[in-house]
């Protein structure tokens, strides 16, 4: 396979409105979608339009999507919503600091279901440098009891500042990867680093190993800048493809693919971004990000993330189906013609 040769891409998404013309590329600028899609969740329990950093599971016949929220002066924290067919949500929860080291806040969760129980990756948030990935479970995927031993993982080496940020984790040959973000010791570039810990074990601090002695992706493509954040790793033909957000925030920030066989070193499937940000009037100009990747149990998998068209004065979660051609992702466009920017 030529894993920088430029893969097929298109994005399913159901919409209610009438059909419109055929995909066109970028480079005619007068096609303006302006409608929005299917699923267009944000929260607003605190009055500003906020919902980031998607991540959904399916458990005990409900689907439940853990996102960061923002409460104003209170700082962030986590929002749960669940849904049936993963398109309408309905806030039903949220986790908020509840321990010394999340005082300032907490978010970017990264959720997986275990021996019948949810446990929740988040991060720790407003410490700089010392923010850190800590972890929680919970028999009904609301309510969480904390790691005793929190944080439980920041990385090692004079190659990083020691800060963690935006966990995923996948089980793998029987053990649990963890991927998160952190940055070089001078805390401007974002990268990333992998830990292990044995599958069935309690997750606490003393249980994970980190596997490199440097980034395992960081940024390189002009489209990146200086920063790769938000691992979200799924499996296909026994390989694993990382999804990850290139550039900060609204730079724009905007998701490509990576694909490994060990989950340490992994290789670029394209050297442009597989979901781009919107041209400007359609509802994610600003960003398409944080990704967030789910398969449900009949293997289908969907690819979430966060968008805005106002350079962050809010924040909405959407989502696509991903599909396969041999072993590369391919996102596939409805047949109503509506698409999201895909280059």
């Amino acid at each position: 396979m030529n894993l920088f040769h430029m893969t097929t891409l298109f994005a399913i998404l159901a919409v209610s409105s009438p059909a419109v013309p055929p995909l066109k590329t970028p480079d005619f600028p007068e096609l303006k979608l302006l409608q929005e899609p299917v699923m267009y969740y944000t929260d607003t329990s605190y009055g500003r339009a906020f919902a980031k950093d998607p991540d959904v599971v399916h458990f005990k016949d409900r689907y439940l999507m853990y996102y960061t929220i923002h409460r104003g002066k209170q700082g962030i924290a986590v929002g749960i919503a669940q849904s049936s067919n993963l398109k309408h949500w309905t806030k039903v929860g949220e986790i908020l600091p509840a321990a010394e080291y999340e005082t300032k806040g907490l978010g970017a969760p990264g959720a997986i279901v275990l021996q019948g129980k949810v446990h929740l990756f988040y991060q720790s948030y407003g410490n700089g440098r010392r923010d850190a990935i800590c972890h929680a479970v919970s028999d009904d995927g609301i309510h969480f009891v904390r790691n005793e031993t929190n944080p439980i993982f920041r990385p090692t080496g004079e190659w990083n500042c020691g800060r963690a940020i935006d966990a995923d984790v996948i089980e793998h040959e029987n053990r649990l990867l963890l991927y998160c973000a952190t940055r070089d010791p001078q805390m401007k570039v974002q990268m990333l680093v992998v830990a292990v810990a044995p599958l069935h074990s309690s997750y606490n601090r003393d249980c994970w190993t980190q596997l490199c002695d440097t980034s395992i992706l960081k940024p390189e493509l002009p489209w990146e800048k200086r920063c790769i954040e938000a691992p979200s790793v799924c499996k296909h033909e026994n390989r694993l493809y990382l999804f990850y957000a290139g550039a900060y925030n609204n730079e724009p920030q905007q998701i490509g693919c990576a694909v490994s066989d060990d989950g340490v070193r992994w290789e670029r499937l394209s050297k442009l971004p597989l979901l781009p940000n919107g041209l400007d009037g359609e509802w994610n100009s600003s960003e398409s990000g944080h990704p967030g990747v789910f398969e449900d149990d009949d293997g289908q998998q969907y690819l979430f993330f966060q968008g805005n068209n106002d350079n962050g004065a809010t924040w909405y979660l959407s989502k696509m189906k991903v599909g396969w051609e041999g072993d590369e992702p391919c996102l596939i466009r409805p047949k109503d013609g509506t698409v999201f920017r895909l280059r």
